[in-house]
């Protein structure tokens, strides 16, 4: 087993920030006695398959260096590996337009990643694993569906350029476009399918999603646990009065909004939606969450 980092760039991230501070944050890095590979990924899905490939080369350590997307893809390439045994580490360099899964533990999160980094500070965090129709897909973040990845959808498809304020346009736009439909769904042991209308659902294994929106305040990411976010069919006017308490958390307290604990859900979906994972959208059947508990370690 390979006790080198291996460092996987993504230069795209965070409107080419990554490609521009990544080289001088990894010889830090070195100078300070890390041992760390790098290799740039090249287009989307690429980090997964650098990934795996290292996986199986005896790498057991990364540095994600980009936004929330690059570790998505790295944790999605390490555990797509058939009869993977070892534990693996991974690090951040977050140098991307998000960066929610950091915010967790710290507000500095470059500086605090480096210091972690260079102190051993790890801990164990669990990971969300959704099946669908065409297979498996890890999320150490969050999922959601509704309007949250509607929002999501639109970003990465046409404001990515445009960072965090290209959220907001997001925001804005699925607020004027506004659908509130059913995900038929159950938890654990219920005995009856949900099929209540509703703005979005999420499914949360840490607090934060878009950079700075506190979408599950409650969220642990190593209890073992999925925290899930359920906010019911609000109106537009409602809902534009609502935004701000996204950023702070109080939106839970809403009427229309429940909250609950819970280790799997099984969806009964139609079709396809857009799901959004780790800030990445994908269009897929979901059949099922479940949680692997202390899946992952992580410096933080």
């Amino acid at each position: 087993m390979n006790d080198t980092f291996l460092a996987i760039v993504n230069p795209a991230a965070g409107g080419g920030r990554s490609e521009k501070l990544a080289g001088a944050q990894l010889a830090r890095l070195k100078e300070k006695g890390l041992r760390v590979d790098a290799i740039a990924s090249m287009a989307p899905g690429h980090a997964a398959q650098l990934a795996h490939e290292a996986y199986e080369q005896g790498y057991r350590r990364f540095l994600a260096v980009g936004g929330d997307g690059t570790a998505h893809e790295i944790i999605n390439g390490i555990f797509s590996q058939e009869g993977r045994t070892d534990r693996v580490e991974i690090g951040f360099l977050p140098l991307g337009t998000g960066n929610s899964f950091l915010r967790d533990f710290r507000e500095d999160g470059s500086g605090s990643s480096m210091e972690a980094l260079l102190a051993g500070r790890k801990r164990s965090v669990d990971v969300i694993r959704l099946r669908h129709e065409g297979g498996v897909i890890y999320s150490f973040n969050l999922l959601s569906v509704g309007f949250t990845a509607d929002v999501a959808a639109l970003t990465n498809r046409v404001f990515k350029p445009f960072g965090h304020l290209g959220y907001l346009l997001g925001v804005f736009v699925r607020v004027a476009q506004l659908k509130r439909r059913p995900f038929k769904l159950r938890c654990d042991k219920d005995a009856s399918w949900d099929e209540r209308r509703c703005l979005f659902l999420t499914f949360n294994n840490s607090k934060y999603t878009g950079g700075t929106m506190l979408i599950a305040p409650e969220a642990d990411p190593a209890d073992g646990l999925i925290e899930f976010v359920r906010w019911g069919p609000i109106g537009r006017l409602g809902l534009l009065k609502m935004l701000p308490r996204l950023y702070d958390g109080t939106h839970t307290k809403h009427p229309l909004a429940e909250t609950r604990r819970v280790k799997r859900v099984e969806f009964a979906l139609d079709e396809p939606v857009d799901v959004m994972i780790d800030g990445e959208v994908v269009t897929v059947r979901a059949e099922a969450l479940d949680i692997l508990p202390g899946a992952l370690d992580v410096y933080v």
